[in-house]
């Protein structure tokens, strides 16, 4: 599937005494990722929340691979893993700008749920959007 990417800075506030990036700092990164490979695909949040659809991540993983520091350039790169009827699955890389060294990668797995919070079907127009 079609990766999509984001480049940031790590901020000062992100990393811990050490200097290094903090570790629940990528699910942010993740976060990132996720929400403008939606909106590059038409289906940004605020608009399928005006429609009723809700996305609730409910499960994730992470897998730490190297360190990023204070200032470091990086990329996310964000891909469609799955759908199911109810549910998206998002990959994620995070890798150093400088050299591409990988730093992070984990999955989020998202349901599709109304306003009250109970399942519902992920519409197939936004599981076909999400993963052409």
């Amino acid at each position: 599937m079609e990766e999509g990417e984001v480049r940031t800075r790590v901020r000062y506030a992100e990393t811990d005494q050490m200097g290094v990036v903090y570790h629940s700092n990528y699910l942010l990164y993740f976060e990132m990722g996720r929400t403008e490979y939606m909106r590059a695909r038409g289906c940004a949040y605020s608009d399928l929340e005006k429609q009723g659809i809700y996305l609730a991540v409910i499960e994730v993983a992470c897998r730490y691979r190297a360190v990023a520091r204070y200032d470091d350039a990086i990329i996310i790169r964000t891909r469609v893993d799955k759908t199911t009827r109810a549910t998206v699955t998002f990959h994620y890389r995070v890798l150093k700008e400088e050299g591409g060294t990988l730093l992070a990668e984990g999955t989020t797995t998202l349901a599709c749920v109304k306003k009250d919070g109970k399942p519902r079907a992920l519409p197939r127009e936004v599981a076909d959007a999400l993963t052409t």
